[in-house]
């Protein structure tokens, strides 16, 4: 009897452990409500005035984290704002969100409720919504490719955070072009190297566009390159 007590105590011990577990893990919900405003540029193209029974394509666009100051000079100074400002006209509708924290990521759930409103509240083709953003924009672009995966016909992703993993998830259907500094100290342009092989290793349509002695400001050129406005103009939904 005394060689067997102690196994009897550790099934006692182990069964009284368990009858505790199973009133400690519970099935519960909450419903959760986050709130952020954005400020933001809209710019429409000189014809939407005009066709008014034309619906138009629009393009987002995420701007990176030196860009975020109260100062509304100072986020009109990056591109496309600054472009538009200078007097270029673009082909489409063009949103671009501001986000307001300095050390916080785009809350890309509320940039996408704000696209949405933007998209009912105007003549926008939903089968050409494009997606763009440089730097931290250019990471959060990334991240919204894959949270929606069937909203974007086209992406540019322009000197940005690369998470490589996002490869798998990305709409495959969907065309990208990604633009690097060779010499960027913020963000090595191996990062987009990596992502790049890894996306034509999956089979998508990609292109990949480095500049010779650039450093972080690839987007001055990236977006002064015309021939990014005719690819991104010809690209829609289920092409």
């Amino acid at each position: 009897m005394l060689k067997k007590l102690p196994l009897l105590l550790l099934a006692f011990i182990f069964n009284s452990c368990a009858s505790q577990q199973s009133f400690s893990l519970i099935d519960e919900k909450l419903e959760t409500k986050v709130k952020e405003t954005l400020n933001y540029y809209l710019y429409y193209p000189p014809n939407y005035k005009i066709e008014t029974n034309k619906k138009f394509p629009i393009l987002l666009f995420l701007h990176g984290g030196g860009e975020i100051e109260p100062d509304d000079d100072k986020n009109k100074r990056i591109p496309p704002p600054k472009l538009i400002l200078e007097g270029k006209d673009f082909p489409f509708i063009i949103l671009a969100p501001q986000n307001s924290f300095a050390k916080k990521w785009w809350n890309t759930r509320a940039v996408k409720q704000l696209l949405d409103s933007v998209i009912v509240n105007n003549r926008v083709d939903t089968q050409r919504i494009y997606l763009s953003g440089i730097s931290r924009g250019g990471g959060a672009a990334w991240e919204m490719a894959v949270q929606y995966p069937e909203t974007f016909a086209a992406m540019a992703v322009v000197c940005g955070m690369t998470p490589v993993p996002y490869a798998s998830w990305i709409n495959r259907k969907m065309p990208i072009w990604v633009f690097h500094g060779e010499e960027d100290p913020v963000i090595p342009v191996q990062e987009s190297e990596e992502m790049v092989e890894k996306l034509k290793s999956l089979g998508y349509d990609v292109k990949f566009t480095k500049y010779e002695g650039v450093g972080h400001n690839a987007w001055s050129r990236a977006y002064a390159t015309e021939e990014l406005y005719e690819w991104m103009i010809s690209q829609k939904l289920g092409n």
